[in-house]
């Protein structure tokens, strides 16, 4: 048993489980034949999810049964169906929608993805797309908003019963062509399914070129914005600043500003140049006090010769005078700088940054010069020994004390102790005999020589003496 439906995207042939479902096929069929479900709306499309529809009002929270439409509120949903258990495993599966208690009315929906398990249990499956996938396809990519409603209607136009087995109930009302769609049924406030929303119909190729670039800009405006190179969206450079490139590199601030002040009053001209050699990079920045000067400048002095080079004028894309305070805190304009171009100390508006590092915590790095400049670090042990605080300072007195009147270890009281005790036996032998060698050994033969001759001299000189 089968059911053609016609939609806004293309047509679905829908597979009934008659002898599973018998009273959801029942209630969709007949549903069916009194053209119940023309122009309802697909008003609920969860990408590889599911597509919703059946409700006449397209709000999702319309819709009864067969049997309301006979027999009033009292019969305005009917009995979920559960056994045989059927799960939605493939796409294209049809299943009717749980309005809560375990009831079911007009709505339904059919499944844009495979195995949505989740599902099971809680609404009856009753069919299976055979033919129309394809259409499927185009229903799940549709541009939605976030509650899932899509910005161009998609529709059931007509619904064509292939098979019915079922009989119809005692009455109902059967029409005999499809009925006329009523304006609150086409008045969905989104664009219309036959609508043609060709925007740019009416524009030459160039007006879309222009538009399309504009929008292009726009929206890498907001990816820059979104990373934080800018400080906003609509951020602008200055319209009465010009960007001057291919310098010559012997060309100077002065000169510029006495070829360009002949437009207007110029209140800044800055070539810049290197933070470190002080050369020029062949490009500059150029104030006027107003854009009318700014403009007359642009037009005339592009692609002039300027110390034997062509210069190229443009106007400046630079916001490097706005400075993002952080998200939510706004922008802050920085103010012209008013110093002596003399000085070391002078710098532009428009200078180039300088990315070298500001704090000194890693000394270890050094560049090629620096060594040379650098004063020799001395050790810790003359730092302590040299400065004169440790003299003054009472506490390192204190330390030293306590470093002198420290006693020693009980260990080396014990070893003291052993090495003292010599009361055993052996031990006596050992030192009388190193006592004996010790005098043995200490004079040598031409020593004991001497001694003896020293000895009989005063022996002689004594007997001659008392003589």
């Amino acid at each position: 048993m089968a059911v053609l439906i016609e939609t806004s995207l293309g047509n679905l042939t829908v597979d009934l489980f008659t002898e599973e479902r018998p009273l959801c096929c029942k209630n969709f069929l007949k549903l069916c034949k009194i053209k119940y479900y023309n122009f309802c709306l697909f008003h609920t499309v969860q990408r590889n999810v599911i597509a919703q529809t059946g409700d006449p009002t397209g709000t999702g929270r319309g819709g009864e049964s067969v049997h309301g439409t006979i027999y009033g509120e009292q019969a305005k949903y009917f009995d979920m169906e559960l056994a045989p258990r059927l799960k939605h495993r493939t796409v294209g599966t049809v299943s009717m929608v749980n309005n809560g208690g375990n009831m079911h009315g007009s709505q339904f929906f059919i499944t844009l993805s495979e195995s949505l398990d989740y599902l099971d249990g809680k609404h009856t499956v009753f069919g299976e797309v055979a033919e129309g996938l394809d259409v499927l396809q185009k229903i799940n990519e549709a541009y939605c908003d976030k509650e899932g409603r899509p910005f161009k209607d998609i529709r059931i136009y007509h619904t064509i019963i292939l098979d019915d087995p079922y009989e119809d109930l005692p009455g109902l009302a059967i029409p005999d062509r499809s009925p006329e769609p009523t304006k609150e049924q086409l008045n969905s406030g989104r664009i219309g399914a036959e609508e043609d929303i060709d925007e740019f119909k009416g524009f030459s190729e160039q007006e879309v070129q222009e538009i399309m670039e504009e929008r292009e800009a726009k929206a890498n405006a907001q990816i820059l914005a979104m990373v934080g190179d800018l400080p906003e969206e609509d951020v602008a450079p200055p319209e009465n600043v010009l960007f001057v490139c291919k310098l010559n590199p012997v060309t100077t601030d002065e000169d510029l500003e006495i070829i360009f002040s002949r437009f207007g009053t110029i209140k800044s001209c800055e070539v810049i140049r290197d933070h470190k050699t002080k050369e020029s990079l062949q490009y500059a920045f150029i104030e006027f006090d107003n854009e009318k000067s700014c403009e007359n400048a642009y037009f005339k002095m592009d692609n002039v010769l300027i110390d034997d080079r062509r210069i190229h004028v443009d106007f400046s894309q630079s916001v490097s005078k706005i400075k993002w305070k952080g998200k939510g805190k706004g922008v802050e304009y920085s103010k012209d700088f008013k110093g002596d171009k003399d000085r070391d100390d002078f710098y532009s508006n428009y200078k180039i940054k300088d990315a070298a590092r500001k704090d000194s915590r890693y000394d270890l790095v050094f560049e090629a010069n620096d060594d040379l400049e650098r004063p020799k670090k001395k050790k810790k042990k003359n730092k302590h020994r040299g400065s004169s605080s440790e003299g003054d300072d009472p506490r390192a007195k204190k330390q030293k004390k306590h470093k002198r009147n420290r006693s020693p270890s009980p260990e080396i009281f014990h070893k003291k102790k052993v090495r003292d005790n010599s009361s055993s036996p052996d031990r006596r032998s050992k030192v009388k005999n190193r006592r004996s060698r010790s005098k043995s050994y200490s004079r040598s033969p031409v020593r004991r020589n001497r001694s003896r001759s020293r000895e009989r001299h005063s022996k002689h000189s004594g007997k001659d003496r008392y003589k």
